[in-house]
């Protein structure tokens, strides 16, 4: 005796199942993509280049005010006169830095 089975289809099955399997495979895509974009930018900000970048443009900027605010001091106080208060004051502060950094 012989058993024979048929699955009947419903029209338009086929087709729901085709979409099926492309919305997967797209959903399968988007996440290998997903993966290697998120790998290249962690290797681009954990490259010696943006963190070095970064770092100069630290250092560069540091160094910029510095000087700036070192040079502005150096420049007003040659154009006050000397024998007053306010660079009495200075003098006195440098000598005591000075004797401070000596000390240390």
């Amino acid at each position: 005796m012989t058993v024979s089975t048929t699955t009947m289809r419903i029209p338009g099955e086929a087709a729901d199942d085709q979409v099926m399997d492309s919305i997967a495979q797209a959903v399968r895509d988007a996440s290998k993509s997903a993966v290697q974009h998120a790998t290249t930018v962690k290797s681009a900000v954990t490259g010696t280049g943006l963190i070095q970048s970064v770092s100069r443009v630290s250092y560069t900027g540091a160094y910029a005010i510095a000087f700036g605010i070192v040079y502005t001091v150096v420049f007003v106080t040659q154009f006050i006169p000397q024998d007053n208060p306010v660079m009495d004051g200075f003098n006195d502060g440098a000598r005591a830095a000075i004797d401070a950094v000596k000390g240390i």
